[in-house]
């Protein structure tokens, strides 16, 4: 027990357990319940079909990741609380939305304003957590040349240093100290700019998973791909030897993560059991907004968060789809009227994966296009360990 990679592969199979054996019982429940999609009408293919699906199945995910986190790794481990701290938080965000929706009968469920509350209170928890912790570090090894005063440093042969210092992709010189940046605002601003900096990720990411969750097996099958894709990086940045060999930052401790990893990998898997086309139930912002907060999370503690736009580029494009769309038809109203705006949106339908249903691909086809587009970003994430 105590090999992260005997533990990596015990949390994976027993969350895609959890996910299969509790997912059916779920789903059993919801529909005794008749907790069902309500759906309106936008003229896509199969989609008036899909009313009454039972939704909510986010719960199924954060289960299937917290159970197996809470028996196999270690809990004293900071970055494992903050997890399991972002992992319920934001799903109890998104249970707050569809709770609104299923039971409530308000189709807008929770105001935008209460969910990006949620979003900056997990951001503020990350963000000072990461700047003040004590257990929050970064390794540096001594050499002959390193001059060093504390005389237990120097028999240990290294040093702990408590920075805030990212990669910066495909660079040589790869790292940088968020300190650089915010530095002219003395300590308080320090924290404030990074704090900002971290509620932004969090925002961003968050949004773009929810966004993404739109077809069958879409954000759950993306969310492997990269929760896989971290855990790699997790392991790497966490094992002295693989660090040294890479030339990247290691992080003491945060090989631990793998296992959360692991389990994150495993229970979006299960999900897909039940969640791939044609559903017998969706996820909901209670699986949505989780995933894509917790995948930020993770990039944060591992000082991977600038490759987010790379290996989260599915999210990326999904999110920059409907800002377009609604920037284009604000452009296009304003100059011609809104019929003109009407008739001439820049895509039939936002998000990216709606325009092409509205082309006529079978959303199957969509989400297997977009998983082959999310492993090519994720060997293309994984590449920059080399490619600088």
């Amino acid at each position: 027990m105590k090999y992260i990679s005997f533990r990596v592969a015990l949390a994976t199979l027993l969350s895609l357990t959890i996910s299969l054996v509790l997912g059916k019982k779920l789903i059993e429940m919801l529909r005794k319940l008749q907790i069902g999609e309500t759906v309106r009408d936008l003229g896509l293919e199969g989609q008036l079909q899909k009313k009454g699906t039972p939704t909510m199945g986010g719960l199924i995910i954060i289960a299937a990741i917290v159970i197996p986190v809470l028996l196999f790794a270690e809990l004293n481990n900071i970055y494992i609380i903050l997890l399991i701290v972002s992992t319920l938080w934001m799903g109890a965000v998104g249970f707050l939305d569809d709770y609104i929706k299923v039971f409530l009968k308000n189709k807008e469920g929770l105001q935008s304003t209460f969910k990006v509350v949620g979003q900056i209170g997990l951001g503020l928890i990350v963000g000072l957590t990461l700047f003040y912790h004590k257990d929050v570090v970064v390794r540096d090894y001594l050499t002959a040349q390193d001059y060093c005063s504390d005389p237990i440093q120097q028999a240990m042969g290294y040093v702990d240093i408590k920075s805030l210092t990212t990669t910066i992709p495909f660079m040589k010189n790869n790292e940088m100290d968020y300190s650089s940046i915010f530095s002219f605002l003395g300590e308080k601003g320090y924290v404030i700019g990074y704090t900002l900096v971290v509620i932004f990720i969090i925002t961003a990411v968050s949004n773009g998973a929810n966004i993404t969750d739109g077809i069958d097996g879409l954000a759950a099958g993306c969310s492997a791909i990269i929760g896989l894709t971290l855990a790699i990086f997790a392991y790497l940045s966490g094992n002295k030897i693989f660090a040294d060999y890479l030339n990247i930052m290691y992080i003491p401790y945060s090989g631990e993560l793998a296992v959360f990893c692991a389990a994150f990998v495993g229970a979006c898997v299960g999900f897909l059991w039940y969640n791939s086309y044609p559903a017998q139930v969706f996820m909901g912002d209670t699986g949505s907004l989780m995933l894509g907060g917790t995948i930020a999370v993770l990039a944060l503690i591992i000082r991977k968060e600038l490759l987010l736009p790379v290996l989260c580029g599915v999210f990326l494009i999904e999110n920059v789809s409907v800002m377009l769309q609604v920037g284009y038809f604000k452009y296009q109203k304003k100059k011609h009227g809104i019929e003109h705006a009407r008739a001439n949106r820049l895509f039939k339908m936002s998000p990216l994966h709606h325009h092409y249903q509205k082309s006529g691909f079978h959303e199957a086809k969509i989400v297997s296009r977009f998983w082959i587009v999310g492993i090519m970003l994720a060997i293309l994430t994984l590449a920059t360990l080399k490619i600088r």
